[in-house]
């Protein structure tokens, strides 16, 4: 998997993105097979390939920079991944407001800097119809960074720390 030089595109660590497919598999009988994903703040692609390698049926890739977006399709391309995506070059919350369907995974990972970026992410999914009730949204943040608890409906359910990096497990609160 290719990255760009710099500090900005940072790609989850492969064994972050090991633990976080891991978990999902095994809080999930039918595992990633068949499965709907968005991969917001997309990058270099790694965790929506991954996706695509393990089964799902479809990836959006949302990714505002272009030369992330020709990193994505080449890193695609090298691994053969011809089907089963789709590349967004948009905001991701312009994304969020426009995509019309429900996935089952959403994963956003802005970078670093960005903290502001994971609340607003998360309050528009919070109200988007892009969630079902057995969605699961996944934000790969600083471990010392705290992306919020609740969101409206959306619940923090579960926190993995591994490293500096941690993973924060959201879905929608049964009322």
């Amino acid at each position: 998997m290719q990255s760009l030089p710099g500090l900005e595109l940072r790609p989850t660590a492969d064994r972050l993105r090991e633990t976080l497919f891991n978990v999902l598999a095994a809080g999930n009988p039918l595992g990633i097979e068949g499965t709907r994903w968005v991969d917001l703040y997309a990058g270099t692609g790694a965790v929506g390939i991954e996706a695509i390698s393990r089964g799902a049926s479809m990836v959006h890739f949302v990714e505002s920079s272009e030369s992330a977006v020709r990193l994505i399709r080449k890193n695609l391309a090298s691994l053969r991944i011809e089907t089963g995506f789709e590349i967004l070059k948009q905001n991701s919350l312009h994304a969020l407001r426009a995509l019309a369907f429900t996935a089952d995974f959403i994963f956003l990972d802005p970078p670093y800097k960005m903290e502001e970026a994971y609340r607003q992410a998360l309050e528009k999914l919070s109200t988007s119809g892009l969630l079902k009730a057995q969605s699961i949204v996944i934000a790969e943040h600083q471990k010392k960074f705290e992306p919020g608890e609740a969101f409206g409906p959306l619940r923090r359910y579960r926190k993995l720390v591994q490293g500096d990096a941690a993973l924060s497990f959201y879905r929608l609160a049964l009322t």
